[in-house]
């Protein structure tokens, strides 16, 4: 070395400022981290209302539209409506459809029913859920009135008439799929909602009576 260049300086940050630099870098990680966490738990929830949107605006997986408006045409074409009613497991109810079809012509509006009776000894509450067959279909399925993700309560021994007001879109027959379509089937399910099952088994110990049921096809 020139003893005439100017001494080499050792510039390394002390060990405190690099510790706390460390420290600000894992903080900053961790944010990150916790952000998109909170940002997957958020999609995950919004998931199934967006879902459930998506298949009513389009009609995915055969559910049906609901509309307040009743169609401006009506066609000589027919078409045969099926009814299907199911329980599920642990709700004790009795549900069936009081027509099991109709035929209708295309943009006329009809109304039907389905009966449930609760045949337990204790008010108990269900929902319905719904879809359509074929799935194609359930875009132009119009119901103007329906039970469908309500919750219902019937005390012992009730009995309920629900009535569903519909009609099919002649638009269907734009659809090349659904041009010859001539049955078309809407199904119900209801499930329990009861927080208590208790409803399962009564105060004695014997099991409630099996009332899963399915009408219609």
């Amino acid at each position: 070395m020139n003893r005439n260049d100017p001494p080499v300086v050792d510039r390394q940050a002390p060990a405190g400022e690099k510790r706390e630099g460390q420290t600000r870098s894992n903080r900053t990680v961790a944010m990150v981290c916790v952000a998109v966490l909170a940002g997957m738990l958020g999609m995950s929830y919004a998931a199934v209302p967006l879902y459930d949107m998506f298949c009513r605006v389009t009609g995915y997986g055969g559910t049906t539209q609901q509309t307040t408006q009743y169609s401006q045409t009506i066609l000589d074409r027919r078409v045969k409506v099926r009814f299907d009613a199911n329980v599920a497991a642990g709700l004790p109810w009795q549900f069936h459809p009081i027509e099991r079809e109709v035929t209708i012509r295309l943009g006329e509006t009809k109304q039907v029913a389905y009966e449930a009776k609760n045949v337990f000894s204790r008010p108990t509450s269900g929902r319905a859920s719904f879809n359509v067959t074929p799935p194609l279909a359930g875009a132009y399925f119009m119901k103007m009135e329906c039970f469908c993700f309500t919750d219902t309560e019937l005390a012992p021994g009730e009995t309920l008439d629900m009535p569903v007001v519909f009609y099919i879109d002649p638009a269907i027959l734009e659809l090349p799929e659904m041009k010859d379509i001539s049955t078309i089937t809407l199904s119900y399910t209801f499930f329990s909602i009861d927080k208590d099952e208790a409803h399962a088994s009564d105060t004695s110990g014997k099991a409630a009576p099996d009332t899963d049921s399915k009408f219609g096809g």
